[in-house]
C-alpha cells in the first residue's frame, strides 16, 4: 500500500478542476505538492484557498519537454524528489476528426498526450534513481473507452494515455513504481472553456469559438462530479493498487455492453498456414501478459 505522508507530488492542471481536488487530498495526508499549470492567475487563486505552507505554484505548458523539467528541478529544489506523479492537465475541442485542423491536431494531442509523456520522460527516471518508490497517475477518461464523432481528437488522446499507463504498470512494477489509469466522466471543471488557454502559436484555421455552445457545456459540467470526492476515490484507488481507477460508477453497464459488442465481431475462421506455431506463440505472450498483471497487481 502507498504510504502518502512526507512524499513530494506533482499535480498537472493543479489549479482546477479534478486537479485542485487532487491538491486538496494530498495535503490532507501530509503530503509536499506542486500545483502545475499553464495558468499564473489560475495557481494563485488556488494558493491563496489553500493556506498551506507545503503547496507551491509552478506555472508550466506541459506540452513542452524543457518546461517539464524546469519545473522538475524547481520542485525538487524546494521540496526533494518528485514521488507521486498525476499526469493530470487537459483540454478539448467538441467538434469531429474531419472538422479539425492540424494547429487543432497539435493542440489538444500537445496537452492530453504529449504532456502525460513529458510528465512521465521527466519524472520517472528520477523516481527510479532515487530508489524510494512512487506513484504514477494518468488521467484518461472514459472518453478512452467509449468514443463518439465528437469529440475526435480528444478520443485520440485518451485512448493513447490508457495504452501508455497499462504498458508502464508492466514495467515500473518491479521498480516499486506503481501505476494507475483514472478515468472519470462527467466532472465539474473549466474544460469547457478550453479555447481561452489555446496558444496564439495553435490558433491557425481554428474554427470560431460558439459562445452558445460553450455556456451549453458549461450548464453540463456544472452538475458534473465535485472534484474532492473523485479525488478521494483516486487515492484509494491508489491504495488498492488499481490498474483503472473508475470514480463514477455511472458507465458499467454501458461499458460491458460495449464489450460485448467488440467480441461479436470475432469470426471463427478456418486454419490458416502456419496457424498452429502462431498459437504457440500466443498462447506465450498471453501467459506472459497474466504474469505481468498479476505482478504488477502484488508489486505495491
Amino acid at each position: 500500500m502507498i504510504d502518502f505522508a512526507g512524499r513530494t507530488a506533482f499535480v498537472t492542471g493543479g489549479a482546477n478542476g479534478i486537479g485542485i481536488g487532487i491538491v486538496r487530498a494530498l495535503l490532507a495526508e501530509g503530503c509536499k505538492v506542486a500545483v502545475a499549470d499553464i495558468r499564473e492567475d489560475h495557481i494563485e487563486r488556488a494558493l491563496r484557498s489553500l493556506d498551506n505552507q507545503m503547496v507551491m505554484g509552478v506555472e508550466v505548458n506541459v506540452a513542452s519537454r524543457e518546461e517539464m523539467a524546469r519545473a522538475a528541478d524547481a520542485v525538487e529544489a524546494r521540496f526533494g524528489p518528485v514521488t507521486l506523479l498525476f499526469n493530470n492537465a487537459g483540454v478539448n475541442l467538441f467538434q469531429p476528426i474531419e472538422e479539425s485542423s492540424w494547429s487543432d491536431w497539435d493542440w489538444v494531442m500537445g496537452v492530453n498526450l504529449d504532456g502525460p509523456i513529458n510528465g512521465v520522460m521527466t519524472f520517472v527516471p528520477r523516481m527510479i534513481a532515487g530508489r524510494k518508490g512512487g506513484y504514477i497517475v494518468n488521467t484518461a477518461s472514459m472518453a478512452g473507452w467509449l468514443a463518439s464523432g465528437s469529440p475526435g481528437i480528444y478520443n485520440t488522446a485518451k485512448f493513447a494515455v490508457r495504452g501508455m499507463s497499462e504498458s508502464l504498470r508492466y514495467s515500473l512494477a518491479p521498480k516499486g513504481i506503481g501505476v494507475s489509469c483514472v478515468c472519470p466522466g462527467l466532472v465539474k471543471s473549466y474544460i469547457y472553456a478550453s479555447d481561452d488557454i489555446r496558444p496564439d502559436g495553435l490558433k491557425a484555421d481554428a474554427r470560431p469559438v460558439d459562445r452558445e455552445n460553450v455556456k451549453r457545456l458549461a450548464g453540463m459540467h456544472e452538475v458534473g462530479m465535485e472534484p474532492d470526492v473523485i479525488a478521494a476515490r483516486i487515492l484509494q484507488g491508489m491504495r488498492e493498487n488499481q490498474a483503472y481507477i473508475f470514480p463514477m460508477p455511472d458507465h458499467r453497464e454501458e461499458l460491458a455492453e460495449y464489450f460485448q459488442e467488440v467480441l461479436a465481431d470475432y469470426r471463427d475462421y478456418p486454419e490458416d498456414p502456419g496457424y498452429d506455431e502462431r498459437i504457440r506463440i500466443e498462447a506465450f505472450r498471453r501467459q506472459s501478459y497474466k504474469a505481468a498483471r498479476e505482478a504488477a497487481r502484488k508489486a505495491t
